[in-house]
């Protein structure tokens, strides 16, 4: 049978406010001794106090929501990304004193389930469409604080974090076009006119227009971002895309699926083929070749999401102004020149070769 409140102060000789003072920290006007006699009957009896309780004491749950999106059992913690973040997010709140509660919405009707029937101080929307962000609305939320994470919805219901993904694209396009590569095929989930997605798509093309070039749009979308529906990608690329000489994924599980079906269609990355990918997953270090990316500070972004979160549940002010993180290139072995910049380079030492010979 449960131990309850009522059993303990009993046995203590106390009252039941008297036990939940010292359960819940509040010992200012208990004598020591009686703190000792009820910590150690708690104890001996395996009382654990009830959360709903200790919410209502507290006023506070201490619990923080975390929504993903699942079309269906199978991709709720589909992405690397994804997974990498909610590890860092529920470390942080650990250390404020939170807990974290992950739930997966199959169904837009549930975001307001779920933000109303869980006694959460606050939630973290991850990986949602900012047209899903934009439709919340007070009485959707109710009084939960929400933080957006990569969101470029302008709800002011929400206060987010986002790496810069135009600059990352950007960064990915120059570094390209450095190389000698003009024919690039740009490879990511489908997109609307706003989001993640979007602004890499428009960072990679300013990077032509920086460089006076023309892009030849060569756009190929996958249905989700995942290994499989890279390995798909790359088998098919250079029969669809003959004339391409590398590859940018908005994503590095997308793009390591690429260099898979690259490989196994008899391309070589980057002797034929250049791969540039986005998030420097740990994965990208150990693949063959190593994958050369954008990388955003996962750590850092559940750090900033979290401080910025709880200042919200605890002020219980929206901070609205959404914070940006820088990114960087990380060059490693999966770029290199065209092959016809290789091959040229190759025939005009060849000729310096055979000049000095005669």
């Amino acid at each position: 049978m449960r131990v309850t409140l009522k059993d303990i102060a009993d046995e203590a000789g106390v009252s039941m406010m008297t036990v939940s003072n010292v359960v819940n920290g509040k010992r200012a006007r208990v004598s020591p001794d009686t703190i000792e006699r009820i910590q150690r009957i708690v104890a001996e009896r395996g009382y654990v106090p009830s959360a709903s309780a200790r919410s209502l004491a507290a006023k506070s749950s201490r619990l923080i929501g975390l929504l993903v999106p699942a079309a269906d059992e199978d991709s709720l913690m589909i992405s690397p990304h994804n997974v990498a973040i909610v590890g860092q997010i529920e470390r942080e709140l650990r250390k404020g004193g939170y807990h974290l509660l992950l739930r997966g919405i199959a169904e837009p009707a549930e975001v307001a389930e779920a933000l109303q029937s869980w006694s959460l101080d606050g939630a973290v929307l991850l990986g949602f469409l900012d047209e899903e962000i934009d439709r919340l609305t007070p009485r959707t939320i109710g009084k939960v604080s929400l933080l957006a994470i990569d969101s470029y919805s302008a709800n002011p219901l929400t206060t987010g974090v986002r790496s810069d993904d135009f600059t990352g694209a950007l960064l990915a396009a120059r570094h390209l076009i450095s190389l000698g590569h003009s024919e690039i095929v740009f490879a990511s989930p489908s997109f609307s006119s706003v989001g993640v997605v979007h602004q890499r798509y428009e960072g990679f093309r300013a990077a032509f227009a920086e460089a006076g070039m023309e892009w030849r749009e060569r756009l190929v979308t996958v249905e989700t971002t995942t290994h499989a529906q890279g390995r798909s990608l790359g088998l098919r690329l250079m029969s669809e895309h003959p004339d391409a000489t590398a590859v940018f994924a908005t994503a590095d599980i997308l793009a390591i699926g690429i260099m898979e079906g690259l490989a196994e269609s008899g391309f070589s990355v980057p002797a034929d083929v250049s791969v540039l990918g986005f998030d420097d997953l740990d994965l990208s270090r150990y693949v063959t070749p190593k994958l050369t990316t954008i990388a955003q500070d996962i750590p850092q972004k559940a750090q900033i999401a979290v401080r910025q979160l709880l200042a919200t549940v605890e002020s219980r002010e929206h901070l609205t102004d959404p914070i940006t993180l820088d990114v960087r290139l990380i060059e490693r072995d999966s770029t290199a020149s065209p092959p016809v910049l290789v091959r040229a380079g190759l025939e005009e030492q060849d000729a310096r070769g055979q000049r000095d010979v005669e």
